[in-house]
């Protein structure tokens, strides 16, 4: 498997996690999103991804995008660990909180989207970072409450081994915190995310640790 990959990408970051949860072999290839323009605007990027964003994934020739439907597509090739277990209940509940963060928070706050407030509209720094950390702490807050609120809530999202969530919740706190969103008031979140940091899976992972990392 080869992922096409850029080590601050939060969408990148969930499949990542996901293979390496998975103990599945692969290798990263980098596309740099800053880089003379943008590697994935470049017509080889394109011609294998047409929406020009990371990550992609080509699995012995088939070629995946959208990190959730990747996720998916792992977890239905290779069951173990399973990524979405339980019942229809329990998957809903988890994919319920993995496209909260991943439809809501993440779309209006990626780079592209910055750099079109900046570039395009005018924000200065400042606006723009009020722009990211106003999205993100009203989405994070929300998932504090499911978390908080629903007694399956376990070691990780979902019960006491990692999900689809987890594998969405700890790239969007590692972004939040890059920002210096106030995460003070999510206790919950943030035991989660120190739990699932604490495993080889996502440490390995994290941006620090890929080798495109500046």
């Amino acid at each position: 498997m080869r992922l096409y990959t850029y080590f601050r990408s939060s969408a990148a970051y969930r499949v990542r996690v996901a293979l390496n949860l998975k103990g599945l072999a692969w290798e990263a290839v980098p596309v740099h999103l800053l880089r003379g323009g943008g590697e994935h605007h470049q017509p080889d990027y394109l011609a294998l991804n047409p929406n020009g964003l990371v990550p992609a994934l080509d699995d012995d020739g088939l070629l995946l995008t959208q990190s959730l439907a990747i996720i998916e597509y792992l977890d239905e090739t290779h069951p173990e660990p399973a990524l979405l277990p339980g019942d229809a209940a329990a998957r809903a509940r988890i994919r319920a909180i993995a496209q909260t963060i991943a439809c809501d928070i993440h779309p209006i706050n990626n780079l592209r989207v910055l750099r079109y407030l900046t570039r395009e509209l005018g924000a200065t720094e400042a606006q723009k970072t009020a722009w990211y950390r106003h999205w993100t702490e009203l989405g994070l807050a929300a998932v504090e409450s499911m978390l908080t609120n629903d007694t399956r809530t376990g070691v990780f999202c979902h019960g006491d081994s990692p999900t689809l969530a987890d594998c969405c919740l700890v790239p969007q706190v590692f972004n939040a915190r890059r920002f210096a969103c106030d995460l003070s008031a999510m206790p919950t979140l943030l035991r989660i995310v120190e739990r699932c940091e604490a495993m080889e899976a996502f440490r390995l992972a994290a941006p620090e640790h890929q080798s495109d990392a500046e």
